[in-house]
């Protein structure tokens, strides 16, 4: 278990108070982007070049966008108030990142850009794979990036089944304790393993209904994650916020339409003041 002060909370009471965003602002919602895998050179349906996403970086905060933590992002549309991440207004021009599955390229490639520009990121982690599929993080891994305080792990279910399947080749019974058993294992291995509460999940392919947001209920998660969408707006159904998935081509005005910034170009704007929020 993790001893000592706690890093994202040392970070996040030595910021600066946030004034609270505009109507405007706050009409535009938060965008959640969702990436998969990172590459050098080559991009694909789920990969992202590094350049790429440094591309996508250098534009947000150009343009006066700031990074926050996907708590941040839970809180603000709730609207709770009284607590630290509470407290943060994160409306405005505001995102979090968040990266599915957990392959080895985000220890490898997305971490570094990580460390090196204070940017917090959120991975929804199954923990079937971890430190036993080639392609997959190691719990080492996993848990040097989280010492860090800029890294959180989530849950994507124990193994990331596809529940349209699921559902068909089981009887009823038999399909709602496999949806107990997915997202109760996930979240107690990765608590186990990591030292750290785990409350939120993204729903594998970004299926979700009525029986999974009750099984998410059950299981003691306070938000999940869909994939696909727009930026999410106070009133969210809690159990399926939006999620953009990102490629190398959200780049300039791409990337400013998805946001819902339609006006704005590519050209790299002076930087609005102001720091990332864990």
């Amino acid at each position: 278990m993790r001893t000592g002060p706690n890093p994202l909370l040392m970070v996040l009471l030595s910021l600066p108070p946030v004034a609270p965003a505009a109507a405007g602002d706050m009409d535009r919602g938060i965008a959640v982007l969702a990436y998969h895998r990172f590459d050098p050179l080559h991009g694909g349906s789920t990969t992202v070049t590094t350049q790429a996403f440094e591309r996508q970086l250098d534009w947000l905060d150009a343009h006066g966008y700031r990074v926050v933590a996907l708590g941040t992002v839970v809180e603000s549309l709730r609207g709770t108030t009284g607590s630290v991440l509470g407290d943060v207004v994160a409306w405005g021009r505001t995102v979090a990142i968040t990266v599915d599955d957990g392959h080895v390229s985000v220890y490898t490639q997305l971490y570094p850009i990580v460390r090196r520009r204070h940017v917090p990121v959120t991975l929804f982690i199954y923990p079937s794979a971890i430190s036993h599929a080639a392609y997959a993080l190691t719990w080492g891994q996993l848990a040097d990036m989280t010492l860090s305080g800029l890294v959180t792990v989530q849950s994507h279910t124990y193994w990331h089944p596809n529940f349209h399947v699921e559902r068909t080749r089981r009887t009823a019974a038999d399909y709602r304790a496999f949806l107990d058993d997915q997202l109760v294992r996930s979240k107690a291995v990765l608590e186990r393993r990591l030292g750290a509460p785990v409350d939120m999940l993204a729903w594998p392919f970004g299926i979700v209904d009525a029986d999974l947001r009750a099984a998410a209920v059950r299981a003691g998660y306070r938000a999940a994650f869909a994939y696909g969408g727009g930026p999410a707006h106070r009133g969210v159904d809690p159990f399926a916020i939006p999620r953009l998935p990102m490629s190398d081509a959200d780049q300039g005005t791409v990337l400013a339409a998805r946001l819902g910034d339609a006006g704005l170009d590519n050209r790299l704007a002076p930087a609005a003041p102001g720091r990332a929020v864990p």
